[in-house]
């Protein structure tokens, strides 16, 4: 198989994944695609005791947030369906009883990014990934730096699971949550966080 076939056929593979997510161009905001209502917004316990904002729409989480507060445009609900889902799933999670997250999405963004972020759903838990095998697997191997800046724009950590990737050396490298966020939710994938069933 020649080169070109492979790196067709690596991205006919990512754009059909990429049919599991809703995939919109264009920059985040607080309010609903089309419509002039705002998202809804809960906040919840993160595994090292800090808060985490979880926004959503119609259609699902559109971000997930590591410094707590509410975005612009956003309405506390505690009783969304989706969010209140979404805090269900991510408690079971931190607690190392869900594995797979099952959750609509709704991610806007670039057709590279949205290429990079379908990849890093693909990425199974408990293993990690570089930049350069990312790159490679969406049939852009010399593209690593613009692997890494889809990497951290993101925005929806954790469910889609930017922690897994690391640097060329196999060291931790930039993260949202912060290098002990990421260090803590790879410990809770391979069973070393010793939690004891406390989020909620």
């Amino acid at each position: 198989m020649t080169g070109n076939q492979d790196t067709n056929n690596a991205r006919s593979h990512f754009l059909a994944s990429e049919e599991r997510l809703r995939c919109d161009a264009g920059p985040q905001c607080g309010y609903h695609e089309g419509m002039n209502a705002p998202l809804a917004a809960i906040v919840m316990k993160a595994p090292d005791g800090s808060a985490l904002t979880l926004a959503a729409g119609a259609a699902g989480v559109e971000q997930i947030r590591f410094d707590g507060k509410v975005p612009g445009g956003c309405v506390l609900d505690a009783d969304h369906p989706v969010l209140r889902e979404a805090v269900r799933q991510l408690s079971a999670y931190f607690n190392g009883d869900l594995r797979a997250f099952d959750l609509p999405l709704t991610m806007r963004g670039t057709e590279f990014q949205r290429r990079v972020w379908v990849a890093l759903r693909e990425i199974p838990y408990g293993e990690t990934r570089t930049y350069g095998q990312i790159a490679a697997s969406i049939g852009s191997p010399k593209a690593v730096r613009a692997v890494g800046a889809a990497n951290g724009q993101n925005p929806i950590p954790i469910v889609v699971p930017c922690h897994r990737v690391i640097g060329s050396n196999g060291k931790l490298v930039g993260f949202g949550g912060g290098l002990g966020m990421k260090r803590l939710l790879l410990a809770i994938e391979s069973g070393m966080a010793g939690l004891n069933g406390h989020f909620s």
